[in-house]
């Protein structure tokens, strides 16, 4: 560290001018980077893909289907409607529910457009049919394409929102923190300039991989809060030290001190973020990759670009003061260390109770993949999507494409026997409803009738393009429709169980329970690694940065039960739906990303707090001492650095996209009590009760082997 501040202080000025370059050079790129986004990153390489591209592949299936709803229409207007949709000739064909009446009922319809081959340019697609039907009044359109487009436009008009409402607040507590306009002001600038070197370089990679339109909100979501709180962090040190020293010793000695602690947190909150690539589903590798591109951005300026800001401005930092900020600790915080070092036992014992009552909802945390409901009510592609679900009972029931494969063809005697049987053994199961084959569709039972049918030059005419859409090859296409959702847990045991069973052939599955079960399965399979990941490799950095066995193992105890405590109050509020908010289940991806992020995060405040007790200790030797001095001294910017970061995440509550409503408001509570219960209460509590053992290690060579303990 020390030469990274001797290398700061001497070329600072250049260091501004490179920054300034990467600056106005990833700017122009991150501007792109909304238009690049696509879809909800839910999609993995397995089983299911496969069978999704050989059926547009070999069976000619559509890649993509969009639907137009028609809400107490009439005839001449779907007529109309229709005739539009061929004129623009973008769908590769059209089914009209006039020629169709399984598409209509009652006074709801609905037309699909299929289309083929690349589906790349789909929101293009989007909107020319919305612009084709603006202005029919009961016509709608909705779809997977449709609502992904609404979901990214929600998501841009979700991130203006929260900044609204975020960053305004968090001028004001920096304003408290630092008393100076200018101060506050720094903070903001290193956090902007974070995220949109952030989303420059996310934009390079959407070259090579596909992005998930929740990237949007992610990373301004952690860039905006590191940035902040680290800035907040080595300005503090750097206004303590100015007190005492020249500006450049002063930034020399908060890069060596504050960067340090700055470093050793941002390594933590790296390793969470990271650990989410084990899990091969689109969203985890996005947002691991957008996190820890955001997190080094963060690092990186805050021990090169604000050092150098400082050596720039010199005391200008304190420039247009409002309000003057007394130097060093208040005596309120004194007080209150001193007040939490008397009663110890009483206070764990409370701090425990509180958390333990928000763990309680935990057991009944149901999980499931989002979807439509992903969006507000309010726009037209949820509500025409939940209208034909309701009038068709589309989630009563759910398609599994089989495709069997069997090297001597499916057209010989043997192969025909074969297929039957396999059809008779899929009917027989009581969660099937129907099975299309060329059986079924034929209205033939048998496979000699088939056979017989054959012969007739006539008759195979007809037959042979219908076993053309069944049959390609030594491949065999074979839909089964379930009477169960699709999202169901049923749903997947069920494809689970015919995943696994021996039916004579190499058989593939998909549809939607396949794709629910491998995501559900990907996460379920992982976790273990990745909670050992983060749990282990926190431990180890906690371990050499602090050269203690128990500091380590009791911030990972406390962080295991506030996250818990955290996820048992957002089942309180999501699912049982409270504080005005529709009940709906958590996220799948809700506990992963919360606790990745957030395990990081909170060690941002142990790495601050407890290095500054270590540091008192080391002069010291005394530990009660210690503790109410690192307290003391760090309680002010603890809280205000967790404010920071509730107001920038929680603003995100108040968004309608309802995934990253659950993700901001999750990563707002978990902070609110790592930095009020388990910081302020139960970490002093434990350095006091243990003592002398806080920084017990094992063949310890250093100040602290033969000291005195206290």
């Amino acid at each position: 560290m020390q030469w990274l501040s001797n290398t700061v202080t001497r070329y600072y000025k250049t260091i501004l001018i490179c920054w300034l370059v990467l600056f106005i050079a990833l700017a122009v790129l991150a501007i792109r980077l909304p238009s690049l986004l696509e879809g909800d990153g839910f999609s993995t390489n397995g089983e299911h893909q496969q069978v999704m591209d050989e059926l547009t592949e070999t069976f000619d299936l559509p890649a993509e289907t969009l639907f137009i709803v028609f809400d107490r229409t009439t005839d001449e207007t779907i007529r109309h409607t229709i005739s539009e949709m061929e004129d623009l000739q973008i769908a590769e064909s059209i089914q009209s529910p006039l020629d169709d009446p399984s598409l209509y009922k009652d006074h709801v319809a609905y037309a699909m457009l299929h289309f083929s081959g690349d589906t790349e340019n789909m929101p293009e697609v989007v909107d020319k049919i919305r612009n084709a039907i603006d202005g029919e009044k009961g016509v709608t359109l909705t779809g997977g394409a449709a609502i992904n487009k609404d979901i990214n436009a929600a998501s841009q008009k979700d991130l203006a929102s929260a900044e609204a409402i975020g960053l305004p607040i968090a001028i004001i507590v920096l304003l408290l923190a630092f008393g100076s306009v200018v101060a506050a002001f720094v903070p903001l600038i290193v956090g902007i300039v974070t995220v949109v070197s952030t989303f420059g370089v996310m934009t390079l990679f959407s070259e090579t991989m596909n992005l998930s339109i929740f990237v949007l909100n992610i990373i301004p979501m952690l860039g905006l809060a590191l940035s902040i709180d680290f800035a907040l962090l080595l300005i503090n040190r750097y206004k303590e030290e100015r007190l005492k020293q020249s500006i450049i010793d002063a930034v020399q000695t908060s890069i060596q001190t504050a960067g340090r602690s700055i470093i050793f947190s941002a390594v933590c909150v790296f390793i969470g973020l990271g650990a989410m690539l084990v899990m091969k589903v689109e969203i985890f590798q996005n947002l691991a990759l957008g996190g820890m591109l955001v997190v080094f951005m963060a690092v990186l300026a805050s021990i090169t670009l604000l050092p150098s800001l400082l050596l720039l401005m010199k005391d200008r930092i304190n420039k247009w003061t409002i309000i003057r900020v007394k130097p060093g600790a208040s005596n309120r915080w004194r007080n209150f260390a001193a007040f939490v070092m008397k009663r110890p036992v009483a206070l764990i014992l409370v701090a425990l109770i509180i958390l333990g009552i928000g763990i309680i909802p935990v057991k009944d945390m149901k999980l499931a993949i989002p979807q439509v409901d992903s969006l507000p009510i309010s726009y037209d592609s949820r509500q025409a999507y939940e209208l034909m679900d309701k009038e068709f009972g589309l989630g009563e029931k759910s398609t599994v494409y089989m495709i069997a494969e069997r090297n001597d063809g499916w057209e010989n005697t043997d192969g025909l026997m074969t297929m039957k049987k396999l059809e008779d053994e899929l009917l027989a199961d009581k969660n099937v409803d129907a099975v299309n084959s060329i059986f079924t569709a034929s209205n033939i039972s048998t496979v000699e009738q088939w056979e017989q049918s054959m012969e007739v030059p006539e008759v195979k005419a007809q037959l042979t393009p219908l076993s053309e859409s069944f049959v390609q090859g030594d491949k065999l296409l074979i839909p089964v429709t379930l009477n169960l959702n699709g999202s169901s847990s049923e749903a997947q045991d069920w494809v689970r169980t015919w995943s696994e069973k021996d039916v004579g052939v190499d058989t593939m599955l998909g549809g939607r329970p396949k794709f629910n079960q491998e995501i559900f399965d990907e996460i379920f399979n992982k976790v273990g690694a990745l909670l050992a990941i983060i749990l282990g490799s926190t431990f180890i950095i906690l371990m050499i940065a602090f050269r203690s066995i128990l500091i380590p193992l009791k911030a990972i105890i406390m962080n295991v039960i506030g996250l818990s405590s955290t996820f048992g109050i957002l089942v309180y509020i999501f699912q049982y739906g409270h504080f005005g908010i529709e009940a709906t289940s958590i996220a799948l991806i809700i506990p992963v990303i919360v606790f990745s992020l957030v395990f990081g995060l909170s060690m941002d405040y142990e790495v601050f707090l407890i290095s500054r007790i270590q540091e008192e200790y080391s002069k010291s030797l005394n530990n009660t001492a210690a503790t109410i001095d690192g307290l003391t001294s760090t309680s002010k910017i603890i809280t205000s650095a967790a404010l920071i970061m509730i107001v920038i995440t929680g603003a995100f509550a108040f968004t309608d996209v309802m995934p990253v409503k659950q993700i901001g408001l999750g990563i707002a509570i978990a902070v609110a009590i790592d930095a009020s219960i388990i910081r302020l209460l139960l970490v002093p509590s434990l350095m006091k009760l243990f003592g002398k053992w806080n920084w017990w290690m094992p063949f310890r060579k250093g100040p602290y082997k033969t000291s005195k303990w206290h």
